[in-house]
Order: structure tokens, then sequence, then C-alpha cells
């Protein structure tokens, strides 16, 4: 098997030596003797391991360099197992740079027998966390279809509809409020789709001028109307062989319903001024978060273009119909702006995750995300409180009396939210999250398949 790889940040070349010399034979090493070169190594994300003197260049009598190096190693290297090696009598500076990030530390002059074994534990540590997110990507796949991400019952109901939808050409109505992520449905179905190396064209009906709507629609030709200086192809025969995806459908002027369900009809256009019609294969999928059996009662939608986009009808659950998501969505979140915005791995304090908790998500999964980046823009360190959120660490909404839950779907609700809470804290690791609830491995397994929850 190939050795470990192992970086030796060290200024000095008889201490750098006499460590090469002593884990050479265990470990591949790599030695960095200044910063620079130390940063450019670490980032290169194939250590799990290094060892760092703190007495670095330009300033080797002090610790400077060597904690500006552990400030850096979120960003540098998030997964990489730091063991400092310190100066006799050094105890309150290794104490620091173990509160900046570092594993452990070794006091000068070093006992080789001890750094190997302190080695082995940070290599120890190293391989349960990859095997961990190895497991977390597993369970992260069966979470999430095309972006969308969710363990609710009600979310694993939607990826299965979803995945059976897309293997047809039926058109097809999303339905679902504001911030439900009804266009990353129409990806994923798509995506999923026989029509998936084809273009996917997204139009927003409530965008575009209703003057242009057809030319944008269907396309125009050379001279057809005043600025018609050449032929436009229009985003229905951009699609053809894809999809068309039609954001806030309920936003489209009757005049250009007609022509739309003539489309549906006979799967034809015309270009505007064209007097040739053009046959297209395309697949429609709709979308709104209008009522629109109420817009058709009330004259503002066809019925028959209802009927005939409404074939299938996909519905988003909003978030607050879901809360078991809440906190997996912020935590995803979090990470992903983090990595865009190189901020290493914040985590949300235990206020904050009651916040989150307890909020009512009126603007749904984009409200969160919103939530999640205002909280990163303005916070300075590495936990996100209610503050930086700017929501308040409320108890849970009184219910209506009508809608009055029996104790014993009161004690399920909390014993199902208190194990996925302890989930996400640790990372899903069931040791730590039973320790977490106070509770035993087995009887957490027990709780978790009661719950449907997947570990």
């Amino acid at each position: 098997m190939p050795k470990e790889r192992l970086l030796i940040i060290e200024d000095e070349p008889s201490v750098a030596k006499q460590l090469k010399w002593s884990l050479e034979p265990t470990y591949d090493i790599t030695v960095a003797a200044e910063p620079q070169k130390a940063r450019e190594l670490l980032g290169t994300g194939i250590f799990a391991v290094a060892t760092l003197d703190l007495g670095l260049p330009p300033s080797p009598d002090t610790p400077q360099e060597g904690l500006k190096l552990l400030e850096l190693l979120p960003v540098l290297a998030p997964y990489t197992k730091v063991i400092v090696i310190t100066g006799h009598g050094e105890q309150d500076v290794a104490v620091q740079a173990v509160s900046l990030g570092a594993l452990d530390f070794c006091a000068k002059p070093i006992d080789l027998k001890l750094l190997h074994i302190i080695l082995g534990r940070a290599y120890h540590i190293q391989a349960l966390e990859s095997a961990n997110k190895a497991l977390q990507r597993h369970h992260d796949q069966e979470s999430s279809l095309g972006g969308l991400i969710g363990v609710s019952s009600a979310m694993r109901s939607l990826f299965a509809v979803i995945r059976k939808v897309s293997a047809n050409d039926f058109p097809i109505l999303i339905t679902g409020e504001s911030g439900t992520g009804k266009e990353m449905a129409a990806h994923a179905i798509h995506a999923l789709s026989p029509r998936s190396q084809n273009p996917l064209v997204i139009v927003n009906c409530g965008a575009i001028p209703e003057n242009l709507l057809e030319s944008e629609l269907f396309g125009h030709e050379k001279g057809a109307f005043t600025g018609a200086v050449a032929r436009k192809i229009g985003r229905f025969e951009q699609a053809h062989n894809g999809t068309v995806f039609l954001d806030e459908i309920g936003e489209l002027p009757l005049s250009m319903q007609v022509k739309l369900l003539r489309c549906l009809q006979e799967g034809t256009i015309d270009r505007v001024g064209g007097d040739k019609t053009l046959y297209l294969n395309v697949r429609i999928v709709a979308a709104t978060n209008k009522d629109l059996e109420a817009a058709v009662a009330q004259g503002k939608f066809r019925e028959d273009l209802f009927f005939r986009l409404n074939v299938v009808q996909v519905k988003m659950p909003p978030l607050r119909e879901r809360p078991e998501d809440v906190l997996v969505l912020a935590h995803h979140f979090l990470l992903k702006e983090a990595r865009t915005l190189r901020l290493g791995r914040p985590s949300f304090s235990p206020a904050a995750i009651a916040a989150l908790s307890a909020h009512d998500w009126p603007g749904n999964v984009r409200e969160l995300l919103n939530c999640i980046r205002r909280a990163l823009s303005v916070s300075r360190g590495q936990v996100i409180t209610p503050g930086h959120l700017e929501l308040e660490a409320a108890a849970m909404p009184e219910r209506p009396a009508e809608k009055l839950m029996t104790l014993q779907e009161a004690r399920d609700q909390a014993e199902r939210h208190c194990v996925q809470q302890a989930l996400l804290i640790t990372g899903h690791n069931i040791s730590q999250a039973a320790k977490l609830l106070a509770t035993s491995r087995p009887t957490l397994h027990d709780l978790m398949k009661k719950h449907g929850i997947r570990g």
C-alpha cells in the first residue's frame, strides 16, 4: 500500500532532517521551510496531516507566522489535521494554536515516539471523517434530485413523482408558492427525460412585454414589423426536440393563450409575418404560483388551455409543511455559500438552530437561502447566531385550537425533531448523536426506524 502523505512545515534544517529520518519509513514526507511554500502545498489538498513549527520566517523567534498560517487553514485545507510543534514552556501558545484549529501539539525537544502516536491518531481521525463524508454524500444523493433537497415524506413523494413524469412527453403543470423551487423541478424533469441532451428553454411569461411576447415565443420574419431588420428564431423553435419551460404561465395574456393552445394541440407555430407553418417537437412544462382554476372561473385564463396544460400536475410543498427539511437545507446552503466565499466551514449556534426551526418561512426556500447569505455577509466568525440570521430564537408558534395535536402526536413530533437535530449537528454520527440525546445507539436506531429517518 502507498504511504500516507505528511507535510512537515519546519524552517530549521536540522529539525526537518531529524523528523524526515524518523518518519520517512512510515510516511511519504514533503518539507516546506517557509510560509508561502507551505500555503501552496496545503492548498493542493493532498495532505491529510501536517506538522507545523510556529516559528517561521520572517519572524522565526515568534509564533506569529505559524498562527497566521493556522488562521488560513479553514480556507486553504479545511480537512487537513495539523500537529503544532512548540518550544518548551510555550503552553499558552499551544492552547491558542488548538483554538485556531490545530488537532494537537508536541513540545520541543521532540519526543519522536510520542510524535508517532500523535500522528497515528491524527490519520485515524482524518480517515473516520473521510468515511463519514462519504456516507454523508451517499445520504445527500438520496435526499436530493436535480438540486431539490429534502428528507421529508413530502419531498420523497415529490422526487418519486418527478422521476415518473420525466419518462413521458405529456405536458406538466408545476404549482406552488413563490420560492418553493418550481424552476428547479423543471430542470430536474428535463434532466431525467429522454430529451435531456437537447435544449431546455426557459421563458418567464411575466417578464416579457405583451407586444413582444408572440415574437419572443414564436419568432418573426425580416420586415414583419418596424424594427424587424432580420429573421428572429423564437424560444419554441430554439427548443426543438427539447423542453420549453413557461414560468408564471398565469401571467400570459388571453390573446397569447389562444396561440399557445394551437401550438399544444397541433404541434405547430407560425413566425410573425411568416407564411410557412413550422412543425416542432417540443415538450411543454409550465409553472404558476396562482390558482389557475380560480382564474378560469374569473375569465382570466382559458379553460381549454388549462386542461391542456394540466395533464400532469406536480405540486411543490411549501417549506412550512416540511419542517424537518429546514435544518437540512440551512446546513446545505451554509456550507455551499461558505465554499463560494472561501469562508471555511462555519456552523450554527444552538440558538440559531432553534430560530431556524421556529420561523414560518413564508418566502419558502428562497427566503431561507437569502437568510443564510445575509448571515454570512455580516458574520465575522465561524459561528452563525440568530442575530446574524435576523431571526429571533423564539418558541414555536401556538397552533389554532382546531388543529390541536393529541399528546401522542406532540410527543412523536418532538421526538422526531430532536433526533433529526442531533443527527444534523453531529454530521449523522450515530454514536455522537446518541450521546447528545443521552441515549444508547440501539435506542437511537430504533427511533430513526420508527420515524423513517435515514442514517
